[in-house]
């Protein structure tokens, strides 16, 4: 039976926060940028902005993995690191923030786990900040070793081994390379790496309840760094019978060591773990390697690293060596988590953020007088009303849906998203101009939604207002191209398309729907509200779909039997719920 879980913690929205508060009060080489809660950036307190004269290294990613990514930030690895919310990709304006801080004319490499969200934001802030002048390189890191490829558009997933790319890239950024130089380096380290892990708990995200997926006498066997489930449960086995098994699938699929090789070894805890239990599989695990595979180990790390906030497990990862990789390992860095001890005199602990975010509609322009909304405006307001509410009441079906196919968060997102969206209509939207008001959505959305999902939201009202604003009289017809443009954005920029078992599976009927009504004379209405049927037939659909994008795709098939997609699910039901509220508004009657 599910259970609240137990931490020792304030609000659970100011995790992630409060973390960083104590790291760097803990830390004195460390200093935060002064722009909770929406900018989360740790970096190196010796890195004076627009002078630091070697290339900047910077990681991040979702919270609920400390130590990585913030206790990495220190000479000779991380220059800065961005946090999301947990388990939720950083915005694009964080990250954005801490390369305008920490970057000089050497450039800036980016080192991004492979998750959609993570390649999406990060992606998006270096070509911004490409076109700002700034030299920047991306490698994304994709070390998983549990799952047989392909999968679909997805990949391999980004485990621990990204903390070993982490201190290469750092080592060799530290010893004055080029850009181009240390960028080669940490493409080539996320080459000859490779992870799997083994949990013997599922993780409980601040404020949420335990799952009770396993039993007491059952393990899971490659699952992700989010809680996702892993590719088969089992009996609860010796630790030495995991080992083998463990690494018997890295080397037997992915990495390119062969006997007479050399290889570093990482046992890695996964949050919940006794160093005690880590030291026993390390004792293992070296034998093995050099007695069974003829694989000579050069180092080994064993401790907790990158974790899954408080799941019982470990990981292990091994990488394959040459002498320049262990020049780079052995090059002396003070990044807390290698782990080294503090010292030096504390500075202070902010740090003013360079440039701030910068909303559509500053902060002084907000309205001061209630406006006379026109009937259009009146009934874009109950449009919009009635899409936030409806998704604030399925808060918690869609976490309890996604805590089966996926992290769990899908619905604490959405409710984000559409709390700050009621709060922020009432002063902010110009009602009256239906562009204007959907690029504020679009504002909102990206200021308080990480992960995935917040990205490609904005992605969708991005592509809305661009297709609206072209129009002086917003019509049904307008509205029509605007969601197909929207809809064409996402699939663009995410990469699904129909049938990938994501909310375009929703979103793609309804297009298709409310173009085709209206080209054929149906009066818009009634076509808007046969559009938002095709939306939730096409999200109730997605139960019988395999997934080939987002993190469901790593699930095996039979898991996700039955189970509607999460996000499918929000965007039928918010498209429903706006479709009812305009029929309302107009004809006065309820369906």
């Amino acid at each position: 039976m599910a259970f609240q879980g137990k931490k020792l913690i304030n609000n659970p929205d100011d995790v992630v926060t409060e973390f960083i508060e104590g790291l760097v009060e803990t830390y004195p080489g460390l200093q935060y940028l002064d722009g909770f809660p929406q900018i989360k950036v740790v970096l190196r307190a010796d890195v004076e902005r627009g002078a630091y004269d070697k290339v900047a290294v910077i990681s991040g990613g979702g919270s609920g993995h400390e130590p990585a990514h913030a206790g990495f930030v220190g000479p000779g690895m991380l220059t800065a690191a961005v946090s999301g919310d947990v388990f939720a990709s950083p915005p694009v304006d964080s990250i954005l923030a801490a390369i305008r801080a920490v970057t000089g004319p050497m450039g800036c490499l980016l080192i991004v786990k492979n998750y959609t969200g993570d390649r999406l934001n990060f992606g998006l802030a270096a070509e911004q900040a490409k076109s700002e002048g700034y030299k920047m390189e991306m490698v994304i890191v994709g070390d998983d070793c549990a799952l047989p490829p392909p999968r679909g558009i997805t990949g391999r997933r980004g485990l621990a081994g990204t903390v070993l790319v982490h201190k290469v890239a750092g080592a060799a950024a530290d010893a004055g390379l080029s850009l181009a130089d240390v960028a080669a380096e940490a493409k080539h380290a996320s080459e000859v790496v490779g992870t799997m892990g083994v949990a013997l708990s599922v993780c409980t995200l601040p404020g949420q309840v335990t799952s009770d997926r396993l039993s007491p006498k059952q393990m899971e066997l490659g699952l992700g760094i989010h809680g996702e489930p892993g590719v088969a449960v089992v009996e609860l086995q010796p630790v030495d019978v995991v080992v083998e098994h463990v690494l018997k699938q890295i080397l037997s699929q992915y990495l390119p060591i062969t006997r007479g090789s050399n290889a570093v070894l990482l046992i890695n805890g996964l949050g919940a773990t006794p160093i005690m239990e880590l030291m026993i599989a390390a004792r293992k695990a070296v034998p093995e390697l050099q007695l069974e595979y003829g694989i000579a180990v050069d180092r080994v790390y064993t401790g907790t690293l990158m974790t899954s906030l408080d799941m019982a497990g470990l990981s292990i990862t091994i990488m394959k060596s040459d002498e320049n990789i262990l020049k780079r390992l052995d090059a002396p860095t003070k990044a807390p988590a290698w782990p080294v001890g503090s010292e030096g005199n504390r500075p202070p602990a902010k740090f003013p953020v360079p440039v701030p975010p910068s909303p559509s509609m500053k902060d002084d322009e907000i309205l001061t007088q209630p406006q006379e909304l026109s009937k259009q405006g009146c009934i874009l307001e109950a449009a919009i009303e009635a899409s936030a509410t409806e998704i604030i009441n399925l808060k918690d079906s869609l976490n309890e849906w996604d805590n089966k196919v996926g992290d769990g968060d899908c619905g604490t997102t959405m409710y984000r998203g559409a709390t700050a969206i009621l709060e922020d209509m009432k002063k902010r939207y110009p009602m009256n101009d239906a562009a204007g008001t959907i690029n504020e959505i679009g504002a909102t959305i990206r200021r308080v939604m990480g992960g995935t999902s917040g990205i490609l939201y904005d992605i969708l009202f991005k592509a809305a207002y661009a297709s609206l604003k072209q129009s002086r009289t917003v019509t049904a017809n307008e509205w029509a191209d605007a969601l197909e443009a929207s809809v064409a954005a996402v699939s663009k920029y995410g990469g699904a398309s129909a049938g990938y078992r994501t909310m375009l599976d929703a979103l793609i009927p309804a297009s298709t729907v409310l173009k085709q009504r209206l080209k054929a004379g149906e009066d818009p209405v009634t076509a808007f509200i046969a559009s938002s049927e095709a939306a939730s037939a096409g999200a109730e659909s997605t139960k019988q779909m395999q997934a080939k994008a987002g993190r469901s795709s790593y699930i095996a098939p039979d898991l996700l039997a039955s189970i509607p997609d999460p996000g499918a699910m929000a965007a039928a039901a918010w498209y429903r719920a706006a479709a009812l509220a305009v029929k309302n508004k107009l004809h006065g009657s309820k369906t």
